[in-house]
Protein backbone atom coordinates (compact mmCIF):
# COMPACT_ATOMS: atom_id res chain seq x y z
CA UNK A 1 0.00 0.00 0.00
CA UNK A 2 1.08 3.52 -1.11
CA UNK A 3 0.61 6.62 1.72
CA UNK A 4 0.30 10.39 1.00
CA UNK A 5 0.90 11.55 4.14
CA UNK A 6 0.07 15.39 4.77
CA UNK A 7 0.83 17.78 7.55
CA UNK A 8 -1.24 21.03 6.15
CA UNK A 9 -0.20 24.54 6.25
CA UNK A 10 0.19 27.55 4.64
CA UNK A 11 3.91 28.51 5.44
CA UNK A 12 4.70 25.06 5.84
CA UNK A 13 2.75 21.89 4.30
CA UNK A 14 4.54 18.60 5.07
CA UNK A 15 4.01 15.62 2.11
CA UNK A 16 5.42 12.68 2.92
CA UNK A 17 4.80 9.14 0.72
CA UNK A 18 5.50 5.91 2.45
CA UNK A 19 4.78 1.94 0.86
CA UNK A 20 4.67 -0.83 3.30
CA UNK A 21 1.86 -3.15 4.42
CA UNK A 22 0.97 -5.80 6.90
CA UNK A 23 4.26 -8.04 6.77
CA UNK A 24 6.30 -5.60 4.95
CA UNK A 25 8.50 -3.21 6.70
CA UNK A 26 7.62 0.99 5.67
CA UNK A 27 9.55 2.10 3.27
CA UNK A 28 9.86 6.17 2.24
CA UNK A 29 9.51 6.98 -1.11
CA UNK A 30 10.13 10.55 -0.57
CA UNK A 31 9.29 13.53 1.49
CA UNK A 32 8.79 17.11 1.27
CA UNK A 33 7.57 20.25 2.70
CA UNK A 34 6.02 23.21 0.54
CA UNK A 35 6.82 26.65 2.01
CA UNK A 36 5.01 29.83 0.80
CA UNK A 37 5.36 33.31 2.31
CA UNK A 38 2.81 34.67 4.67
CA UNK A 39 2.91 38.51 2.30
CA UNK A 40 1.41 36.70 -0.60
CA UNK A 41 -2.12 36.43 -1.39
CA UNK A 42 -4.22 33.60 0.48
CA UNK A 43 -5.11 32.08 -2.88
CA UNK A 44 -1.74 32.00 -4.74
CA UNK A 45 -0.50 30.97 -1.77
CA UNK A 46 -3.10 27.51 -1.62
CA UNK A 47 -2.78 27.27 -5.29
CA UNK A 48 1.12 26.62 -4.63
CA UNK A 49 0.07 23.64 -2.27
CA UNK A 50 -2.33 22.22 -4.60
CA UNK A 51 0.32 22.57 -7.08
CA UNK A 52 2.81 20.42 -6.11
CA UNK A 53 0.57 18.27 -4.01
CA UNK A 54 -1.19 17.08 -7.17
CA UNK A 55 2.52 16.39 -8.75
CA UNK A 56 3.25 14.06 -5.95
CA UNK A 57 -0.05 12.47 -6.50
CA UNK A 58 0.44 12.36 -10.27
CA UNK A 59 4.19 10.69 -9.90
CA UNK A 60 3.17 8.30 -6.50
CA UNK A 61 -0.21 7.30 -7.18
CA UNK A 62 -1.11 6.70 -3.84
CA UNK A 63 -3.94 3.89 -2.32
CA UNK A 64 -4.49 6.68 0.18
CA UNK A 65 -4.48 10.02 1.43
CA UNK A 66 -3.87 10.96 4.58
CA UNK A 67 -4.50 14.39 6.36
CA UNK A 68 -4.00 15.40 9.97
CA UNK A 69 -7.40 16.68 11.38
CA UNK A 70 -7.68 20.23 11.91
CA UNK A 71 -8.11 20.64 15.77
CA UNK A 72 -8.84 23.89 17.35
CA UNK A 73 -6.05 26.40 18.02
CA UNK A 74 -6.13 29.55 19.94
CA UNK A 75 -4.82 31.49 16.88
CA UNK A 76 -7.69 31.45 14.48
CA UNK A 77 -5.86 32.77 11.58
CA UNK A 78 -3.27 29.71 11.44
CA UNK A 79 -6.22 27.34 12.15
CA UNK A 80 -7.75 28.95 9.23
CA UNK A 81 -4.86 28.10 7.11
CA UNK A 82 -4.30 24.55 8.13
CA UNK A 83 -8.33 24.09 7.61
CA UNK A 84 -8.10 25.82 3.73
CA UNK A 85 -4.56 23.90 2.98
CA UNK A 86 -6.15 20.05 4.04
CA UNK A 87 -9.39 21.04 1.89
CA UNK A 88 -7.19 21.64 -1.15
CA UNK A 89 -5.44 18.49 -0.42
CA UNK A 90 -8.95 16.71 -0.02
CA UNK A 91 -10.08 17.97 -3.03
CA UNK A 92 -6.92 16.94 -5.00
CA UNK A 93 -7.29 13.39 -3.49
CA UNK A 94 -10.98 13.24 -4.65
CA UNK A 95 -9.90 14.66 -7.86
CA UNK A 96 -8.03 11.33 -8.64
CA UNK A 97 -10.44 9.03 -6.98
CA UNK A 98 -8.15 8.81 -3.87
CA UNK A 99 -9.38 8.12 -0.55
CA UNK A 100 -9.23 10.19 2.26
CA UNK A 101 -8.12 9.18 5.63
CA UNK A 102 -8.10 11.81 8.76
CA UNK A 103 -6.01 11.25 11.61
CA UNK A 104 -6.24 13.58 14.91
CA UNK A 105 -2.78 14.50 15.86
CA UNK A 106 -2.97 12.80 19.29
CA UNK A 107 -3.61 9.47 17.51
CA UNK A 108 -0.72 9.96 15.12
CA UNK A 109 1.72 10.55 17.98
CA UNK A 110 0.44 7.47 19.84
CA UNK A 111 0.78 5.39 16.64
CA UNK A 112 4.32 6.32 16.11
CA UNK A 113 5.54 7.61 19.63
CA UNK A 114 2.82 5.05 21.79
CA UNK A 115 2.52 8.54 23.20
CA UNK A 116 -0.84 10.74 22.27
CA UNK A 117 1.40 13.71 23.89
CA UNK A 118 4.62 13.10 22.31
CA UNK A 119 6.80 16.42 21.36
CA UNK A 120 7.57 17.20 18.05
CA UNK A 121 11.28 16.10 19.03
CA UNK A 122 9.72 12.62 19.75
CA UNK A 123 8.00 12.15 17.13
CA UNK A 124 10.92 12.58 14.48
CA UNK A 125 12.75 10.58 16.23
CA UNK A 126 10.50 7.95 16.02
CA UNK A 127 10.06 8.56 12.50
CA UNK A 128 13.73 8.58 12.26
CA UNK A 129 14.29 4.96 13.68
CA UNK A 130 11.07 3.79 12.26
CA UNK A 131 11.76 3.87 8.76
CA UNK A 132 15.57 3.37 9.37
CA UNK A 133 16.53 6.90 7.81
CA UNK A 134 19.85 8.08 7.92
CA UNK A 135 18.91 11.68 9.35
CA UNK A 136 16.30 13.53 11.05
CA UNK A 137 13.50 14.86 8.58
CA UNK A 138 13.79 18.50 8.30
CA UNK A 139 11.49 20.81 9.08
CA UNK A 140 9.36 19.08 11.40
CA UNK A 141 6.20 19.24 9.65
CA UNK A 142 8.40 16.48 7.05
CA UNK A 143 8.64 14.31 9.82
CA UNK A 144 4.93 15.02 10.81
CA UNK A 145 3.61 14.27 7.32
CA UNK A 146 5.90 10.70 7.48
CA UNK A 147 4.01 10.31 11.17
CA UNK A 148 0.70 10.59 9.39
CA UNK A 149 1.11 8.10 6.19
CA UNK A 150 3.00 5.93 9.00
CA UNK A 151 0.00 5.74 11.58
CA UNK A 152 -2.37 5.21 8.39
CA UNK A 153 -0.69 2.26 7.52
CA UNK A 154 -0.66 0.82 10.72
CA UNK A 155 -4.07 1.67 11.57
CA UNK A 156 -5.99 1.00 8.16
CA UNK A 157 -5.95 -2.94 8.47
CA UNK A 158 -8.13 -2.74 11.49
CA UNK A 159 -10.33 0.16 10.41
CA UNK A 160 -11.08 -1.67 7.01
CA UNK A 161 -11.72 -4.90 9.08
CA UNK A 162 -14.11 -2.78 11.40
CA UNK A 163 -16.00 -1.27 8.59
CA UNK A 164 -16.44 -4.77 7.09
CA UNK A 165 -17.80 -6.53 10.57
CA UNK A 166 -20.06 -2.96 10.78
CA UNK A 167 -21.50 -3.39 7.72
CA UNK A 168 -21.93 -6.96 7.64
CA UNK A 169 -23.88 -6.52 11.23
CA UNK A 170 -27.27 -6.32 10.80
CA UNK A 171 -29.84 -4.05 13.20
CA UNK A 172 -31.55 -6.01 15.31
CA UNK A 173 -30.06 -8.68 15.12
CA UNK A 174 -27.97 -10.42 17.97
CA UNK A 175 -24.18 -11.74 17.03
CA UNK A 176 -23.39 -14.92 17.92
CA UNK A 177 -20.33 -15.20 19.44
CA UNK A 178 -18.02 -18.56 18.91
Amino acid sequence: MRVLGVDPGLTRCGIGVLDGGPGIPPRMVEVVVVRTPPNTDISLRLLEVAIRVEELMDRHQPDTVAIERVFSQLNVRTVMGTAQAAGVVALAAARRGIPVAWHTPSEVKAAVSGNGNADKAQVTAMITRLLRLPEKPRPADAADALALALCHLWRSPLQSRLAVAASSAQPGRAVTRR
